[in-house]
């Protein structure tokens, strides 16, 4: 009788023994020039640096780990050591070549740094740990951020021409809290009951563009148009963020130009001072939720005549009729001084934003009046990656990772591989 093969395992020991075959190949392929640049080369000050001897480097690869000779110079006015072969190789500092960092920012971005280390043993032979995921990780979050800050510097200066005519561009702004650890929220005011805050907030933009409609008459976004950015900072620094993506993506050639926010006056205060003359939309949808929320703080949760009076403003909303809303509100006489309270609240948030709520108007128009794509966003970029349970991060930490994710969801992940081959 014929011996059983176990198949899983063979397989998984040939590979493991390709790897080692590679290895042997790459090292022997990388070692045929040790990086001898002559007796003398330039610092990165400028001074020159004498040759010493060659000096050898672990490094870990795809395949396997691999043992790599380079030539040795030394700077005495630094007192530092330059390796010509490092910069080459990119793998300056690190023991990790650029296939390994790759795969590791890939899954440190998609998933908790502990599975990621598991998934890179299983799916690909590499043995790291949490902690190197992790930082090699941040480390490309870094990288990309500090590319998109050259961006940012260039479009202020007008170096960013985008000759591609685009028809509607909508700008959609949205921010969702993050947990951080305890020094990260030192001195500021939460909603805990102890008025301590635990989260900071990621605020999240996306770009994307529409030039059709359905043929019910309902906007259409196009495929493969949205891109996104996102951090923790401030509004005044994250107005000059989404500015620049949407330059990037050709705001100065946009026919049209729409914002869409859910009515934090942080937003339009951004909208105003990077998007003048654009059309501004509050969601529908969180328009639609303060006026359920005021149906059920007037007549009771639950109530058919929180629902009924709810139903019957909503439909003056969808129509963009405000001024029926607002006079619908200013016929209420509660008698409970919360509730009179919620009533100003929400008439004071629909008379702020009548213009930005002329729905009929914009859906004639065949525009967007939601903002679903950002809050997708703010779930798929911010929530599923960094909002898991036990997670608290650093504002460092937390930004890195939310730059890694938008580069990856907005199609830019391998752009960024390729500029750092070049």
């Amino acid at each position: 009788m014929a011996s059983r093969v176990d198949l899983e395992a063979t397989e998984m020991a040939i590979r493991s023994s390709m790897h080692g075959v590679g290895g042997t190949l790459l090292e022997k392929m990388l070692d045929s020039d040790p990086g001898y640049r002559g007796p003398r080369v330039r610092c990165r000050l400028g001074h020159e640096a004498d040759f010493v001897d060659y000096r050898s480097k672990k490094v870990l690869t795809v395949l396997s780990r691999i043992q790599i000779r380079r030539a040795y110079y030394h700077c005495i006015p630094c007192q530092e050591g330059v390796i010509p072969k490092d910069s080459d190789l990119d793998i300056v500092a690190t023991s990790f070549s650029p296939g390994v960092r790759r795969l590791m920012g890939r899954v440190g971005g998609k998933e908790p740094f502990a599975e990621g280390r598991r998934d890179l043993k299983e799916l690909a032979g590499i043995v790291v740990k949490t902690k190197q995921v992790e930082r090699v990780s941040e480390a490309i979050g870094e990288q990309m951020e500090a590319i998109a800050g050259r961006q940012r510097a260039a479009a202020f200066s007008g170096r960013i021409v985008v000759l591609k005519p685009v028809p509607k561009m909508y700008i959609a702004i949205d921010g969702t809290g993050v947990p951080m650890v305890r020094r990260e929220t030192e001195g500021r005011r939460g909603k805990d009951p102890t008025g301590k805050a635990k989260t900071r907030e990621a605020k999240l933009g996306c770009v994307f563009t529409q030039t059709a409609v359905d043929d019910e008459g309902w906007a259409v976004r196009d495929d493969d148009s949205t891109t996104y950015v996102s951090a923790i900072e401030s509004s005044e620094k994250f107005g000059r963020r989404i500015f620049t993506e949407a330059i990037r993506r050709g705001i100065r050639t946009a026919e049209e130009v729409i914002v869409l926010g859910d009515g934090a006056p942080w937003i339009w205060n951004l909208a105003g001072e990077h998007f003048a003359g654009a059309t501004q939309i509050v969601d529908l949808y969180h328009a639609r939720e303060h006026l359920s929320d005021l149906g059920k703080v007037l007549y009771g949760p639950g109530s058919s005549k929180a629902k009924d009076w709810a139903e019957a403003r909503i439909d003056e909303l969808d129509a963009g009729n405000i001024e029926a809303v607002l006079a619908a509100m200013r016929r209420l006489r509660p008698n409970a001084q919360t509730a009179r309270d919620e009533v100003r609240k929400a008439a004071e948030y629909f008379k702020t934003n009548a213009e930005r709520m002329r729905y009929g108007q914009f859906r004639h128009l065949g525009l967007f009046v939601g903002s679903g794509v950002v809050e997708a966003g703010c779930k798929t970029i911010v929530g599923q990656r960094l909002k898991q349970s036990g997670m608290h991060w650093t504002v460092r930490g937390a930004n890195a990772i939310m730059s890694l994710r938008c580069w990856d969801l907005s199609g830019r992940w391998e752009h960024f591989w390729e500029a750092r081959s070049a």
